[in-house]
C-alpha cells in the first residue's frame, strides 16, 4: 500500500462500517495518512479497529435515523467538526432471482444498502453546512447492473442518485459529494455475517455462483479487486487532491461501469 503520509493531516474523518472489509481498509489507509478518525459500526469489533489505529469508536445501528444522528453527534463531540464522512455501510444479503425474494427480504436490502447512507448524510450535513465545508464519500456498487441481487442493485442505484443530487444541492455550502462503485472485491472471511442464509440446495448454489460468474464476466480485467484498491480510490476522492470533483460516481471494478 503506497500512502501519502500527510494527506489528511488536521482532518477529522468518520468512517461507517469500519469494523471489517472495505471500511477497515479505508480506516487503515486514512490512519497512515494522518487523519483523526472516528470509526462507526454496530459490531463491537469496531473497538479492536479503533485500538489498532488510535481512533475513536462508536457503536451505532445506522439503519435508523436515530442511530445515525446519535453517531454523528458523538463523532462531532470527539473532534469538534466533521471534515470527511465515508458512508461504507451496505452489502447484499440474498442472492437469487428477484421473484424469489419475499417482501421482507426486499425491505431488508433497501434498509441495509440505501437507508444507512441516506440517514448518515442527513445527520451529518447540518454540521458540514455550519462549518462551510465537508466531503461525503458514498460507497455504491457496480452491481447496479447485475443479476440475482435486484433489491441491492436498486438500493445502490439510489446511492448514485443521492450522490448526484446532494452534490447539486450542497455545492454552494462548500460540500463535495462523491462516490465509488466497487466491483467484486476479495476480502478475508467476514467476522460478522451479513445475514446471508446458508445455501441449502443445488439451485441456491447455482443462483449464488451465477452472480459471481456475471461479476467476473463484466470486468474487463476478469478478476476481483483488492481491499487496498478500493480504499485507494475512496481516499483519493476524500482528499483535497479531488477538490474539483463532485457529483461523480467512480467505478472501481476493472472496467465494469455498472
Amino acid at each position: 500500500m503506497s500512502v501519502h503520509v500527510e494527506r489528511f493531516a488536521g482532518k477529522n474523518v468518520v468512517v461507517t462500517g469500519a469494523a471489517q472489509g472495505i471500511g477497515l481498509a479505508v480506516a487503515r489507509r486514512l490512519a497512515a495518512e494522518s487523519a483523526r478518525l472516528t470509526l462507526v459500526d454496530r459490531s463491537e469489533l469496531v473497538h479492536d479497529a479503533a485500538a489498532e489505529l488510535g481512533a475513536q469508536a462508536i457503536i451505532a445501528d445506522l439503519e435508523s435515523y436515530t442511530g445515525a444522528e446519535d453517531a454523528i453527534t458523538a463523532a462531532r463531540g470527539h473532534h469538534g467538526r466533521i471534515d470527511v464522512l465515508v458512508n461504507n455501510v451496505g452489502g447484499a444479503i440474498n442472492f437469487k432471482p428477484f421473484t424469489a425474494f419475499t417482501a421482507e427480504e426486499i425491505q431488508a436490502e433497501i434498509t441495509r444498502s440505501l437507508m444507512t447512507t441516506l440517514w448518515s448524510c442527513r445527520a451529518a450535513l447540518p454540521t458540514m453546512m455550519g462549518q462551510g465545508h465537508g466531503v461525503i464519500v458514498n460507497v455504491s456498487s457496480c452491481a447496479t447492473r447485475g443479476i440475482h441481487r435486484i433489491p441491492y442493485s436498486a438500493a445502490k442505484g439510489g446511492i448514485n442518485a443521492l450522490t448526484a443530487s446532494l452534490a447539486f444541492e450542497c455545492a454552494d455550502a462548500g460540500i463535495r459529494v462523491v462516490a465509488t462503485a466497487p466491483g467484486g472485491t476479495e476480502a478475508p472471511p467476514r467476522r460478522i455475517s451479513r445475514g446471508t442464509p446458508a445455501l441449502r440446495s443445488d439451485r441456491e448454489k447455482e443462483w449464488f455462483q451465477a452472480h459471481i460468474d456475471q461479476t467476473l464476466a463484466s470486468s474487463l480485467l476478469k478478476r476481483y479487486g483488492t481491499l487496498d484498491e478500493q480504499a485507494a480510490a475512496i481516499c483519493f476522492l476524500a482528499s483535497d487532491e479531488a477538490s474539483y470533483i463532485t457529483g461523480t460516481v467512480l467505478p472501481v471494478a476493472g472496467g465494469d461501469l455498472g
